[in-house]
């Protein structure tokens, strides 16, 4: 008969949640944590502490590694790093938002299939550069963009990273779901794969979320198109009748 086990540990999570929900210092919160997920499992107070300052000394240069580049970005961005972006962009007359992304999507999958998967990213990629240059192509076209039309561009831009990353990222042979899934069909069905095998099978799925993802950017061109010219048709009617 199997021992039972306590669940009482799983009290640090609620104490987690609860601190983050009330907005608490996070340190203190996760210190909190600690402690109640301790005593809960009835471990020493000595055990304790010595876990805690464990887990501080082998995770102490994480935030320096984390916050280093989000530093040297904001920094680019206080120097004209979005203006530059889209000045370039507007130098070339037949770039769209969708044909931008398109390219990206494809260059994101190419290298997250590669297991270089911090080429990109939101804050590194998307928001100094990809959504600024998607805002500047599309206004270069129809003009001043509605907020509405600026915030769409900036979905879509995070959208197509997600769906580079996601889907090029499983055609990498040493990705951790590649592993997990060799490891489970191997422990659970008895069923003996490669991993290798695995992530060949991910190169169909990543072609066709990218020809789906590419046909949504391309609808995206022709909306905005519609829009943005039926917009600037009104202003100028508009204008004319005054």
């Amino acid at each position: 008969m199997q021992p039972l086990v306590s669940l009482w540990p799983l009290l640090g999570i609620a104490a987690l949640v609860i601190g983050f929900l009330l907005r608490f210092n996070p340190v203190l919160v996760v210190l909190l944590a600690g402690l109640v997920t301790g005593f809960a499992a009835h471990m020493p107070l000595a055990d304790i502490l010595e876990k805690l300052g464990s887990g501080f000394l082998n995770t102490r240069n994480l935030p320096f590694i984390l916050l280093l580049p989000l530093a040297i970005i904001g920094l680019l961005e206080r120097h004209g790093l979005k203006e530059r972006a889209q000045a370039w962009i507007a130098t070339i007359k037949t770039a769209t938002a969708g044909r931008l992304l398109i390219i990206y999507l494809l260059v994101r999958e190419a290298t997250a299939a590669l297991g270089l998967t911090s080429l990109g990213g939101h804050p590194q990629m998307v928001r100094p550069l990809l959504a600024p240059m998607a805002e500047g192509a599309t206004k270069n076209r129809y003009g001043e963009l509605p907020a509405e039309v600026r915030y769409r561009l900036r979905a879509m831009s995070a959208a197509t990273d997600n769906v580079g990353l996601f889907f090029g990222e499983d055609i990498f042979v040493a990705f951790g779901a590649i592993i997990f899934m060799h490891n489970f069909m191997l422990e659970s069905g008895g069923i003996h794969t490669e991993p290798l095998h695995i992530a060949l099978w991910g190169i169909p799925t990543a072609v066709c979320a990218f020809i789906i993802h590419a046909l949504r950017l391309r609808r995206l061109d022709r909306k905005l198109a519609a829009e943005l010219s039926a917009l600037n048709q009104a202003a100028l009617q508009q204008k004319e009748g005054r």
